[in-house]
């Protein structure tokens, strides 16, 4: 393998028996953590919308592994299929039809799905996967892009637990912590929990320095102070000083939490569960988004307030 990119930081990695593996979606995300795997000692064989993606990360990790010039033909004869790509559409259409993962895969074949997706296209492939002989693991992520860049993500897991342990020491190879939570769906739904905490966490904090800095305080030496307090949580450990520099740049952007807080409203509507915080945060990101910034990450509330 070539010298590491700045997007890819080697770690220790757990001694586990090398598996035949495809990766389909090359983004932000999807770029690391196939080569975490490929560090791990892994054969990787990958799939990107744009082949040129795909071509020049198999030029930087190395010709033992491969790009494909379809989801089907990156999955032909892997044991894993790992996939992280955008929304409910872009996962039907990487796994579906004739050119899909799914009609490319072996009998008992694994497929784990790192989309943050909807627990209604998780049930939906997963029971497409069990009547071809298949295996469906949803397993959306948390921890960003430097998560993924460090191997250091959170997997929230939802499927058969006999198949979950084939894939989990695997899926170790990017990740610090990886739980099975249920059935089909659960990883998602985790997941959703997660943006709830998040959207929450992120309007308080943006509050709180807004507050602090209208009263004339040095917010810097405050959040080194109160850090170390029950106020105390990843967003300000790690936004907090960048909010107060009013830098925005640091990975997961407003369009995707949105997507993500989209899917979390409407999964409450199914369920009857009330989200008047969340919902309210949810349009202050859109104001936030009608301002230019829905590339920003989602630290970038702060500015309503400013």
């Amino acid at each position: 393998m070539s010298t590491p990119s700045p997007s890819f930081h080697p770690k220790s990695y757990a001694a586990v028996p090398a598996r035949s593996v495809a990766f389909l979606g090359l983004g932000v995300m999807g770029y690391p953590m196939a080569a975490h795997l490929a560090a791990a000692g892994h054969r990787v064989t990958v799939y990107n919308r744009n082949a040129a993606k795909s071509a020049a990360w198999v030029q930087e990790f190395g010709v033992a592994h491969a790009s494909a010039p379809s989801p089907r033909e990156a999955a032909a004869g892997a044991d894993i299929v790992f996939c992280c790509v955008g929304n409910d559409d872009d996962l039907r259409s990487v796994v579906l039809g004739e050119t899909g993962a799914f009609a490319g895969m072996k009998p008992g074949a694994v497929f784990v799905d790192h989309t943050t997706a909807s627990a209604e296209v998780a049930r939906e492939l997963s029971a497409a996967a069990s009547a071809q002989g298949l295996h469906f693991i949803d397993a959306p992520v948390s921890g960003g892009q430097a998560g993924a860049q460090n191997g250091m993500l959170t997997v929230m897991c939802g499927g058969d637990a006999t198949v979950f342990a084939q894939v989990e020491p695997v899926i170790g190879a990017f990740a610090r912590a990886v739980t099975l939570l249920g059935d089909s769906g659960a990883g998602q739904l985790a997941k959703m929990v997660n943006q709830i905490c998040i959207a929450g966490l992120v309007q308080g904090l943006s509050e709180a320095i807004a507050f602090g800095q209208r009263a004339g305080l040095d917010m810097e030496k405050v959040l080194e102070v109160i850090g170390k307090g029950a106020a105390q949580s990843w967003q300000m450990d790690n936004r907090g000083k960048t909010m107060v520099a009013g830098r925005f740049d640091f990975g997961f952007a407003v369009d995707w939490m949105r997507k993500d807080l989209g899917l979390v409203l409407d999964e409450a509507k199914r369920n009857g569960a009330r989200l008047p915080v969340t919902a309210l945060v949810d349009q202050f990101y859109a104001d936030v988004q009608q301002a230019g910034g829905a590339r920003w990450d989602t630290s970038s509330l702060i500015t309503r307030l400013k």
